[in-house]
């Protein structure tokens, strides 16, 4: 009888090993020549804490943002991703970039996990006014005064009927330029309306403020001036040229 048992448990490890064996060293013809992507993207630590943001965004309304909107954005991307860039290492760039390739699944997700990092880095608290330098002239110039230029912004914010985005970005001319576009798309999509390089976006989704502002929109997107990382939006526009 002991023969027997460890016969069969010499069977069962073997199939096992062979399993194991066969996971990890086959590789479909599509494949070769491609790095395996398995779950590439991963939400980035907040520099700052949920709370860090008061009065202007409160800390539930944060937290469940981050962890809940936002991570759902992101597991679902990697679950598109997994299916439909077929191995290939493509970053989420790119896939905007060409998002009409893919499937909606790929665009909303892809979308709400670019806008949602893009986001968080957008804001810190006990933001500082906007230093001289290139892009307070590059405002200035494009817009007249920064007041003008936040009211063009706020009424972007204001008009997109729904869910959506309000933008600052930078177009093929490289121009500043200001847009919103609806659910999940930004401009770097070229599925989109407005297409550039964005510099700075707000969320203006419900789950973005209600928590704290229920219908009142606007005061949401008057008191989230206060919390603009200018100095994150003129490295993007450094960048971008």
């Amino acid at each position: 009888m002991k023969h027997n048992h460890e016969r069969r448990k010499f069977i069962q490890q073997s199939i096992s090993a062979g399993i194991a064996i066969g996971a990890t060293t086959f590789i479909p013809e599509v494949l070769k020549g491609h790095e395996i992507q398995t779950t590439p993207f991963t939400q980035t630590p907040l520099s700052y804490g949920f709370n860090a943001l008061e009065p202007h965004i409160d800390a539930l309304t944060m937290e469940i943002h981050y962890t809940k909107h936002a991570a759902a954005y992101t597991k679902n991307l990697n679950d598109a991703a997994i299916a439909e860039f077929k191995g290939a290492n493509i970053s989420i760039e790119d896939a905007l970039k060409n998002i009409s390739l893919y499937s909606a699944k790929l665009r909303n997700n892809g979308g709400g996990h670019f806008n949602h990092e893009f986001f968080w880095k957008s804001m810190m608290p006990n933001a500082p006014q906007l230093q001289e330098g290139k892009l307070k002239d590059a405002i200035i110039s494009t817009f007249n005064s920064l007041e003008n230029f936040k009211a063009k912004l706020s009424d972007a914010a204001m008009t997109r009927f729904g869910s959506g985005w309000a933008w600052l970005y930078i177009d093929d001319k490289k121009l500043l330029q200001i847009g919103s576009t609806p659910n999940q798309d930004n401009p770097l999509m070229d599925v989109s309306s407005i297409k550039g390089i964005p510099l700075l976006g707000l969320d203006v989704w419900e789950h973005a403020y209600y928590l704290k502002y229920q219908n009142r929109r606007a005061e949401y997107v008057n008191n989230w001036f206060n919390l603009i990382n200018w100095k994150q939006v003129e490295e993007r526009m450094t960048n971008s040229r």
